[in-house]
């Protein structure tokens, strides 16, 4: 029997993530032996459950970017001690480190998985030169949807044969499957979300996620369904003053803000409709949040970004809105909520894609290939 092939994952500022577990937990133990290496400032529940796989696991302390220099230098002493055969990296601090680190140690196969999309080109236009490093650093990159990759050979001038698409798998009976114990215990963990139709979002608050459009939207909604309830879920980020004063236009019984549900699939139960709504089309690298409702069964509003790039069919699978459109958001919200035939239709189409297309076994499986080539 030949040697395992050695492949050791870094990972940045992670303290909870269901798909690096499964993946993790997945990939073949028979031709991989696995590591990890956490840039973290302390021990998290990520880091146990990871060690509870029987996997290495290595934390190098990460506080802010001035640490960078000494984790490089760490991360490096770290490989010539493992010898990795690959390195895996994943998010911007973890990609930056290792694959310099790779580099220097002399990592012959140096991968790299591109988990954002445009955000550094808006916000942060000093860090581009430092993505750009990060591709010419890896051997192979992998973008998580067709966006993605365009941004990198558009933008950012990576070769495209070093490029292979690889979506997001969902361990799809999650959400297909709930059982009576777990959506019980859910209704009455939010018991203030009362009213028809409940409308679900699920998104950090950040301008560009769009909430705002929603929130407006919804003002719109309340006139015909007075009982209509707003849920804003993940409801954190640099956006939050802005969205609370958007809410003080909506009577306070007919909203609920939940900071961290941890069990997504539970979450989504609770919702009659979903929306999701970034405010371009490159906005979004990827938005689990899509397949998420798509699994659920939830009928969809969207705009299309990351992922719904690749898959969004109007009227078909979800309802399709232009950017920033407040009343194109109402208007189909109120839709969904008086046509049932086509909220059954959407709901069924859309489970049968996440069935076919976003499954954890199709996305190890491509892993792999890319692993043993």
């Amino acid at each position: 029997m030949s040697a395992k092939k050695k492949i050791t994952y870094v990972i940045s500022l992670v303290s909870h993530s269901l798909l690096f577990e499964r993946t993790l937990a997945l990939l073949n133990r028979d031709k991989y032996e696995l590591t990890v290496v956490l840039l973290h400032s302390h021990k998290t529940e990520f880091e146990s459950n990871i060690a509870d796989f029987g996997i290495s696991v290595y934390r190098i302390d990460y506080k802010s970017k001035k640490d960078i220099p000494t984790a490089t230098a760490r991360m490096g002493k770290l490989f010539r001690k493992i010898k990795p055969d690959i390195v895996h990296t994943h998010l911007f601090e973890g990609s930056l480190i290792g694959s310099v680190a790779a580099r220097v140690a002399g990592i012959k196969r140096r991968v790299h998985t591109r988990h954002d999309a445009t955000i550094h080109h808006d916000y942060f236009p000093s860090a581009v030169k430092y993505d750009k490093l990060i591709n010419r650093l890896s051997t192979d990159i992998i973008s998580i949807t067709e966006n993605v990759k365009n941004i990198l050979t558009e933008k950012e001038n990576a070769p495209a044969e070093k490029i292979t698409v690889i979506h997001h798998g969902f361990r799809i009976e999650d959400f297909s499957e709930l059982s009576s114990d777990e959506s019980s215990e859910i209704k009455q963990k939010y018991s203030s979300i009362k009213g028809s139709p409940v409308i679900g979002v699920v998104s950090r608050f950040i301008e560009w996620k769009g909430i705002q459009y929603t929130i407006d939207a919804f003002v719109d909604v309340l006139k015909k369904y007075p009982s209509a309830h707003l849920v804003l879920a993940n409801a954190q980020g640099p956006y939050d003053k802005q969205i609370r004063t958007k809410l003080e236009s909506i009577p306070a019984d007919r909203y609920t803000i939940i900071h961290f549900e941890k069990s997504a699939a539970a979450l989504f139960s609770l919702f009659d409709i979903f929306v999701h709504v970034p405010v371009d089309d490159k906005s979004e690298a990827f938005g689990q949040v899509y397949i998420e409702a798509m699994a659920a069964g939830i009928p969809s509003i969207i705009t299309r970004s990351g992922i719904a790039c690749d898959y969004a069919a109007d009227r078909e699978n979800c309802l399709v809105v232009p950017y920033r459109n407040a009343p194109a958001i109402s208007k189909a919200i109120l839709e969904l909520a008086e046509n049932k035939t086509l909220s059954a239709k959407l709901r069924d189409n859309a489970r049968k894609l996440a069935a076919d297309e976003f499954t954890l076994e199709r996305m190890i499986t491509q892993l792999e290939k890319l692993y043993d080539k």
